[in-house]
């Protein structure tokens, strides 16, 4: 009885003496378990800052930088350990107000750009974490990948005539250094792009050689076009100098547009089956067979024939005179490049000769490219049509 009643009268002390017991002995496993917590809150918040990073990597950076960081002509890779391992206030400082004399302009909003600190420093978070894997899967899917080709082989017949010139010999280093270095942005032949002006001009042709050399050596400020002294060779200079000086004389041809394939996800391709079942396949049938409507695109020739670009093109522009519209109003370029990847994927089991699907279409008159009923000749229609492309 004495024991209950000494309880009684300290229940008050007694309780608090538990929970003091209590304390400290769950403190050891709360500093044992902190850590952990903590270090999995930081990996929470980086994995949240680089996933919105590869989202602004994409719409701010893939165009120069690449699909995965690689680099694009004279914009530097980002996806290599100089960059990782670079301190982060001069990562910040470099994408805040920019890089003077180069292509890289400031992105920071203090300096004109459009991008907040937090931002920014999202951004440099990615680069000083190796997710360019991911950045290239979030790139695609955005369709935001960069179609520029990188370099391009020059015609062995056309360059070895260019060779046989006057001059000959450096106009044809041009011609290489040209397809390697300067094609991405001024394109087949000089005749340029969308991002960068031709160089195969008359006007351009009126300039004194050593003002040519030195827009090579020193870039053009405010433009895309950096310096290349620290690239090109003295010689690589004045053999592209003098390519641009005489490119009257070079025929045409000679520096091909080179082929750019274009890259797929398993969400790209998933993109592209749905839209190809909902817009093509009543004309091109399900599997890619064709149809007395429209020709087999699931057949080796035309794949191997055919690269990515062009099909891009085939799709977005249609082909005159056919019943093959032009979609580039009705699908935005991501959803054709989705539908222009998906038809790639059959390239590999592709069948050497297709067998048309029945009973879809109208087969009256005219060849595979033809509208029903039409009357044009076999000239109309995409080049593999005109070659003997086997009709049904």
């Amino acid at each position: 009885m004495k024991f209950f009643s000494y309880l009684k009268q300290h229940k008050s002390k007694l309780i608090s003496l538990i929970a003091v017991i209590y304390i400290m002995a769950l403190l050891p496993l709360y500093a044992w378990k902190e850590p952990v917590r903590m270090e999995k809150v930081e990996l929470e918040l980086l994995t949240e800052n680089i996933d919105s990073a590869m989202t602004l990597y994409a719409e701010n950076c893939a165009l120069c930088h690449g699909l995965a960081g690689e680099g694009i002509g004279p914009n530097p890779p980002l996806n290599n350990p100089g960059i990782t391992q670079m301190d982060y206030d001069t990562l910040f400082k470099i994408i805040s107000f920019g890089r003077y004399n180069t292509t890289m302009p400031a992105w920071g909003q203090a300096d004109g750009g459009p991008l907040t600190e937090y931002e920014i420093s999202q951004l440099v978070a990615l680069m000083q974490n190796d997710w360019w894997t991911y950045v290239q899967t979030r790139v695609i899917n955005l369709g935001l990948q960069p179609l520029i080709p990188f370099e391009s082989e020059p015609d062995p017949e056309l360059l070895a005539s260019v060779a046989a010139l006057p001059n000959g010999s450096v106009l044809a280093a041009g011609i290489t250094t040209y397809a390697a270095q300067c094609v991405s942005c001024h394109g087949a032949d000089g005749l340029g792009t969308n991002i960068a002006s031709a160089l195969n001009d008359p006007a351009l042709r009126e300039q004194p050689q050593e003002e040519i050399e030195n827009t090579i050596l020193n870039g053009v400020s405010g433009t895309l076009m950096a310096g290349w002294k620290s690239i090109l060779t003295s010689d690589e200079v004045m053999s592209l100098s003098t390519l641009i000086k005489e490119w009257d004389t070079i025929p045409s041809g000679t520096i091909p547009a080179p082929e750019t394939p274009i890259h797929v996800t398993a969400e790209s391709l998933q993109l592209g089956e749905t839209l190809y079942a909902e817009n093509c396949s009543f004309c091109h049938a399900a599997e890619g067979q064709g149809t007395p409507r429209a020709p087999s695109l699931n057949v080796k020739g035309f794949l191997e024939d055919t690269n990515d670009m062009a099909m891009q093109q085939i799709i977005s522009l249609g082909v005159p005179d056919t019943s093959m519209l032009a979609w580039e109003t009705r699908l935005s370029e991501a959803e054709i490049q989705a539908i222009v990847g998906f038809i790639r994927a059959w390239e590999p089991t592709a069948p050497e000769v297709a067998v048309p699907a029945r009973g879809s279409g109208n087969s009256a008159g005219g060849g595979r490219w033809q509208n029903p009923g039409s009357t044009t000749d076999g000239s109309k229609g995409p080049p593999w049509m005109r070659d003997g492309y086997p009709s049904n």
